[in-house]
């Protein structure tokens, strides 16, 4: 396998590739223990896939606004998103999505509220999203976990939603030798998985087969050409929309309207480096500088 070999595993349909797809089930499971902490009795064993929540609104940007949405053999279910565009409001948006798939679990034919058995039939949902910018600014962990709690003895009663957000950006090691357990092996996957060599893979793999699996779930010799087709035409979708955006630049400049060639600009810039685009790629692009993309990556501007 080869350095070229390997696809960017916070791409949407990548993503969804290696964890939302029956063939892969085990690298999900694997996944959600290692970040959710579970041990011995409360480990998953085995999980469904459900039908992703649609939102006709945000339709026209993604498919489905859930990368993967499942449940456990007892009945939790589990959405887990990638995130690489700073939506406003994603946290809103988080709960939101946890509190449907809640609702959800009600069948119309159950859906008598005068019948307490219905609301018995409930189980937990846990939101767990990878977010490729920063959530939290306040916070300095990469990694948040969010529970209801009773605000004066901080018992938690209500144990219906449980919410985990991995911040990308926080995730400042760059060195495997500096990964001390599999949730930071996970970080760097995501984070530099396309851009390692296969030593490097090797290093991260250490003796953890799942995570082998996931490095093998990214190298496209593992993928079929009907699933290379639609990856190919998923970025040419993106370039498509870049060279709109990039003729509205163009008929900004020729209209010499300043301000609205700038925020055509930045525009650019902004959706080039969700894609994880390098730097000069963007630069010639946008026709921005280098230093200008990377005050827009670090929300400067």
């Amino acid at each position: 396998m080869s350095i070229t070999s390997f696809l960017d595993p916070k791409n949407d349909f990548v993503f969804r590739q290696i964890f939302g797809t029956e063939k892969n089930k085990d690298i999900l499971i694997h996944f959600l223990n290692d970040i959710l902490e579970y041990k011995g009795a409360e480990k998953i064993t085995e999980v469904t896939f459900l039908k992703p929540i649609q939102d006709p609104d945000i339709a026209v940007y993604r498919q489905s606004i859930v990368d993967v949405l499942c449940q456990d053999n007892i009945g939790t279910q589990f959405i887990v998103e990638m995130q690489v565009s700073n939506h406003k409001g994603f946290e809103k948006r988080a709960q939101f999505y946890a509190a449907k798939a809640y609702s959800m679990q009600i069948l119309k034919e159950d859906n008598d509220h005068k019948k307490l058995a219905v609301y018995a039939k409930l189980k937990g949902v846990i939101f767990l999203a990878i977010a490729d910018f920063t959530m939290f600014p306040e916070k300095k962990d990469w990694k948040s976990t969010h529970r209801l709690l009773d605000a004066k003895t901080y018992e938690h009663d209500l144990k219906d939603f449980h919410f985990v957000f991995l911040e990308l950006t926080k995730f400042g090691k760059t060195s495997i030798k500096e990964l001390i357990n599999i949730q930071e092996k996970w970080a760097y996957f995501f984070k530099n998985a396309h851009k390692s060599s296969l030593l490097d893979m090797n290093n991260l793999i250490g003796k953890d087969i799942i995570m082998q699996r996931a490095f093998e779930a990214i190298d496209q010799a593992s993928w079929t050409e009907e699933e290379l087709r639609t990856y190919e035409h998923i970025i040419k979708a993106k370039l498509d929309n870049l060279a709109v955006e990039q003729q509205k630049l163009e008929d900004a400049e020729a209209k010499g309207k300043i301000e609205g060639k700038i925020e055509c600009k930045i525009e650019i810039a902004r959706k080039m480096l969700a894609d994880n685009l390098p730097l000069e790629t963007i630069s010639k692009y946008s026709g921005l500088s280098i230093d200008e993309v990377i005050e827009i990556k670090t929300q400067k501007i």
